[in-house]
């Protein structure tokens, strides 16, 4: 199980029997202990750890069913394999019936014993493996571990966890780079559903056809090159969530078909007759404007509404500037890990402060692809100017606000001149107060972020 002795509870009323086992396992490299009676095995159990138990089934007072019972309130994954003499099968069944792993009837070889613990003991491991897998992933996609405390992303957070439980769709909008993949990731991991099948599919992707028995299955000779029956996608999610990602570039054929399976809960796969209820929660994604396709007759309006019941919109990367400094901090520390001969370190303040003033039209994408290939391509711990990309290191301004256009409110005006200043310094806030000559909490009012009442 690990590197450390499996300890072990040998229960028998002739304790004679149950040392000799003990001493047995010793052998094996367990650490076993011994106890002569269902009572001491209670207390026992309840005061120390044990990785398994090995009873006896018929004991005076406390028998082998009660500290099976016992086990599993207090480790329902602790394996127990009973003993019992061939008078007593019956109830040696009954015991598998109430959770034991096995059980051996008197008289059996030691070894016999060993392979069936051992064999119990690896089946625990792979399933508290599982467990912790399932939990850091959870963990790992959950939304409160989406980087950034902009007012804009903090508002992406919050608007996850209220609606991650609901079983309506959703629809995540933004442009490409900004991390809608990882929006859906977080709906599904903070749901319900956590346990269920996560499913992605890029419907840009695929063309119709395929995409058509990708999502619906298909039988055997429905097409040709079907050679065998397919499930699809929505059954392979049945139970969990299916992300629909660049959803606006679905045909109209198959957006009519998507809009069926919302409304009624069924697939009917490519071939088939015969429809099958699925348990599927859709989230969507597009980085184009449903209302403008409607309008040009490339996305049915019927299915925009079915979908659009609840929108997350995620804002770009230069509407965010005060999160770039965590972001770079964050992908410079996965690089490392994956390139550990990298000399890189840590990103000089002038060089930090030209990359929050780039406009990253490819957005987060484009930022963690630029640290890769700024950790890659360094000679020195120390990232500088001259370490950047041709096209940022050259950038010494870039016009955040441009005087054209339509009029825009002046506390528009004044955040994104706030967005721009806290860029200019490097995503230091205490530096960006000072320049402009403004108090902290004044700062936090002109980012539209909520008043704190933490003392200054």
């Amino acid at each position: 199980m690990s590197e450390r002795r499996c300890r072990i509870l040998v229960v028998d009323d002739n304790l004679e029997m149950a040392r000799t086992l003990a001493q047995g396992l010793l052998d094996r490299g367990y650490d076993a202990v011994a106890v002569g009676s269902g009572r001491q095995a209670l207390d026992r159990l309840e005061a120390e750890t044990f990785d398994a138990v090995v009873t006896d089934l018929r004991m005076p007072n406390v028998d082998g069913l009660e500290i099976l019972a016992a086990s599993r309130k207090l480790d329902p994954d602790r394996p127990v394999i009973v003993m019992t003499a061939y008078s007593a099968i019956d109830t040696a069944v009954e015991s598998i019936r109430q959770g034991a792993h096995h059980y051996l009837t008197k008289p059996f070889k030691q070894d016999e014993l060993a392979i069936f613990l051992g064999r119990a003991l690896e089946e625990l491991q792979l399933r508290r493996e599982a467990s912790a897998l399932k939990t850091a992933l959870r963990t790992k996609y959950s939304a409160s571990n989406i980087i950034g405390h902009s007012a804009a992303i903090q508002a992406v957070r919050e608007r996850i966890q209220r609606v991650a439980d609901a079983p309506a769709p959703v629809i995540v909008l933004g442009e490409t780079g900004t991390g809608k993949g990882l929006v859906a990731r977080a709906l599904h991991a903070d749901s319900g559903r956590r346990d269920g099948p996560f499913v992605a599919v890029n419907c840009a992707a695929l063309p119709e056809p395929l995409l058509e028995s990708e999502l619906f299955g298909h039988l055997r000779g429905a097409f040709t090159g079907a050679v065998g029956n397919r499930p699809g996608l929505f059954a392979e999610a049945d139970g969990g969530s299916l992300f629909l990602d660049e959803i606006a570039e679905m045909t109209p054929g198959l957006q009519a078909k998507l809009l069926d399976v919302l409304e009624s809960g069924t697939v009917r796969p490519v071939g088939s007759t015969k429809l099958r209820q699925v348990d599927v929660r859709i989230i969507a994604a597009t980085h184009r404007n449903l209302a403008e396709a409607v309008r040009a007759q490339k996305f049915r309006e019927d299915l925009m509404y079915r979908l659009d019941v609840v929108s997350i919109v995620i804002p770009p990367l230069r509407d965010r500037v005060e999160d770039i400094p965590e972001l770079i901090e964050h992908f410079l520390h996965q690089t490392r890990a994956r390139y550990p001969h990298s000399p890189i370190r840590r990103i000089t303040p002038e060089a930090l402060a030209r990359l929050c003033r780039h406009r990253w039209p490819g957005n987060v994408r484009e930022l963690a692809h630029t640290v890769e290939k700024i950790a890659l391509l360094g000679q020195a711990a120390d990232v500088t100017v001259k370490d950047l990309p041709d096209g940022i290191a050259r950038a010494d301004r870039v016009d955040l606000i441009e005087f054209r256009g339509d009029i825009i409110p002046m506390r528009e005006l004044e955040r994104r001149y706030a967005v721009w200043a806290v860029g200019q310094t490097g995503g230091h806030r205490g530096k960006a107060s000072e320049r402009l000559d403004i108090d902290p909490k004044t700062l936090r009012k002109w980012l539209g972020e909520p008043e704190s009442d933490d003392v200054e």
